[in-house]
């Protein structure tokens, strides 16, 4: 799912960001915009991860007995 938005920021990036003509005008959105947009849908993708970021390991020097 990435993929596709990070090709559409970087198309909206290189294109104008207004376009008039007789036919009518166009904007879109701001690249800050967009930025946020991919941040959250990125967090939301981990958020949906079992771990979340987090892994909790348990450290045993050896020689040691529990």
């Amino acid at each position: 799912m990435t993929e596709p938005l990070d090709d559409a920021i970087n198309k909206n990036a290189a294109g104008p960001a207004q376009v008039s003509s007789d036919a009518g005008s166009v904007t879109q959105h701001k690249l800050t915009d967009q930025i946020k947009t991919d941040r959250y849908l990125e967090s939301k993708k981990a958020a949906r991860l079992k771990h979340r970021g987090l892994r909790f390991n348990k450290l045993v020097p050896p020689g040691t007995t529990d």
